[in-house]
């Protein structure tokens, strides 16, 4: 009745069953040779079968888009590169920007003009020149940019739509659906879409050189205005000086301000006991004067506007010199001890010693000084004038900051939130009321202030001594040097205090800082005894002002 062929097979099949741990189902029908054995059952077959049926719910390629738009941790460029400071800063913001151009091409090939606005597409106002202004976002995916790549709550995978709609939450997110209308092609003249009252105002017509068919281009024309928009340029700083002098006997003294730049481009510097002028047209240098009765110089200082330089000295002396006679005008008194840091504001000349006095004196007038300030503890080592509001800052080798203003005796506002001595004194030209000063060793911190407010605005950890800080005129940058314990000037963006570049080259603690006229260039000086010229402002706007014989503060009387 059975095939013995048959029988043979479903044996084979039971004891195969039974070796895997399969059960067996006992069976009323017999064998040939009289065994029970099991009805034959199908071995499971690991993997995948060989039917597809594709998901008709659509995908939404704007959630995928943007799923894989901002990585989870830092790439391995930008960790590498980070705090160097060096040429890898500005590889990084070149890699940035491209990734940036590229992300934004995808969308636009992707999407076409309805590119999703995400967290880094949003940020491309700066870096991409006005691509994102070419392409264009339409308020409906500024919105799922907003909810999906907000970076504060992180990405999220919108709804599946459940019906033929094609909005999903209200996010703007279109699903494939059936089209409403019944008529698959639709017959219009170019001249009426052209119109104004037209259904597309943006249509293109047939015998438009910028449609995509007659392109020779790989990516679509959008895409072709975004590549050809202008970039912004990455800014470059030459990480080499291009200028070094030797300054044998320049003292490694960081309560000393010993050289500085005049509004006639000519360089002061005290070298032991005399003042050397460098002009920066001619490169020629000058001896002004050597001081007698075993005197050094202690700080220069040049006049606001004019040739006059005052020089103050170990003994307590302030001098005043007519640099382009080569002569010396006056000799003031009034400290018991070294003259560390001078300022001036117009014809008003101040000086702190290590006496703790600061003198406010009128060169006008033949007396020494017209008015004496104390409040701090120990050394004055530094002193700037803020011209426009007429507020003095002043930092001594006891930890403070002090603001006057004007001429009175008393301090308008005490800042003691330094742990170490404040040299570093700068205001910001392009903000009232900003100031900065850094701590020595033991501070290494950059503060910022508000002396409108009497606040803290903000600071900044730099890991070394902060010997000198100054604010360029031209952008919205303060550069700093330091000593102990790398011995570099480093160019921060303000307020974001992001490094610009950072400039080594110096073997000893960068001491000494000025800046050129027209705001471009700066000379360090350290303790190796060389002067380093850098440039590292950008030029800026023309300055048409010109010195009048009838100014009164053009020469002393």
């Amino acid at each position: 009745m059975f095939d013995p062929e048959f029988g043979r097979r479903a044996r084979n099949a039971s004891s195969s069953t039974a070796r895997e741990g399969s059960p067996v189902r006992p069976s009323s029908a017999m064998s040939i040779d009289g065994s029970s054995p099991s009805s034959p059952t199908k071995r499971r077959r690991g993997g995948y079968g060989d039917r597809f049926i594709p998901n008709r719910e659509g995908v939404d390629l704007h959630a995928g888009f943007n799923m894989v738009e901002v990585p989870t941790t830092p790439t391995k460029t930008k960790r590498r590169w980070a705090g160097s400071g060096g040429q890898g800063e500005i590889d990084a913001q070149r890699i940035e920007e491209a990734n940036r151009t590229f992300s934004t091409l995808l969308r636009s090939e992707l999407f076409g003009k309805d590119i999703p606005a995400s967290s880094s597409s949003m940020g491309m106002g700066g870096h991409g020149g006005g691509a994102m202004g070419v392409l264009g976002t339409s308020p409906s995916n500024a919105g799922f940019g907003g909810a999906f790549a907000d970076p504060r709550i992180g990405m999220k995978t919108p709804p599946r739509s459940t019906g033929a709609s094609s909005v999903v939450n209200g996010y703007g997110n279109t699903q494939p659906s059936t089209p409403s209308s019944r008529n698959l092609f639709t017959y219009m003249s170019p001249r009426k879409r052209n119109t104004p009252d037209g259904r597309s105002p943006g249509y293109r017509g047939i015998d438009d050189p910028t449609r995509d068919i007659y392109s020779m281009s790989p990516v679509r024309f959008d895409s072709q205005q975004l590549l050809l928009s202008p970039r912004k340029q990455t800014r470059q700083i030459s990480k080499v000086p291009y200028k070094v002098l030797d300054a044998p006997d320049l003292k490694d003294d960081f309560y000393l301000n010993l050289v500085d730049w005049s509004s006639e481009n000519v360089l002061g510097v005290g070298l032991g006991s005399s003042v050397y002028l460098w002009d920066a047209t001619t490169a020629k240098v000058n001896k002004l004067t050597d001081l007698a009765n075993g005197e050094s110089v202690t700080s220069v200082s040049w006049i606001g506007r004019g040739t006059h330089v005052a020089v103050g000295s170990s003994k307590g002396q302030v001098y005043i010199f007519d640099a382009e006679r080569q002569k010396r005008l006056r000799t003031m008194t009034g400290h018991t001890s070294r003259v560390g840091a001078l300022a001036w504001n117009e014809h008003i000349l101040s000086s702190g010693g290590r006496d703790r006095a600061i003198f406010h004196r009128d060169v006008r007038i033949p007396e020494h000084h017209i008015r004496k300030l104390t409040g701090h503890k120990q050394e004055v080592c530094g002193l700037k004038w803020n011209t426009e509001d007429g507020q003095l800052a002043s930092g001594g080798n006891d930890n403070r900051l002090y603001v006057w203003n004007q001429l009175d005796d008393t301090p308008l506002h005490k800042f003691t939130d330094h742990v170490a001595a404040v040299k570093a004194i700068a205001w910001n030209p392009h903000q009232r009321g900003i100031l900065a000063s850094g701590g020595g060793t033991a501070d290494k911190k950059i503060k910022f202030w508000n002396t409108i407010t009497g606040q803290m605005i903000n600071e900044v950890d730099t890991g070394s001594q902060v010997c000198n800080l100054a604010w360029s005129r031209n952008t919205n940058e303060i550069v700093s040097t330091h000593g102990f314990t790398h011995h570099q000037v480093i160019v921060w963006k303000y307020p974001s205090m992001q490094q610009v570049a950072q400039l080594t080259g110096h073997t000893s603690r960068v001491l000494y800082l000025a800046m050129s006229p027209d705001g471009q260039t700066i000379v360090t000086g350290a303790g190796d005894e060389t002067l380093r010229f850098w440039n590292v402002f950008n030029k800026g706007k023309p300055d048409f002002r010109k010195l009048s014989l009838l100014d009164p503060y053009t020469k002393i009387r």
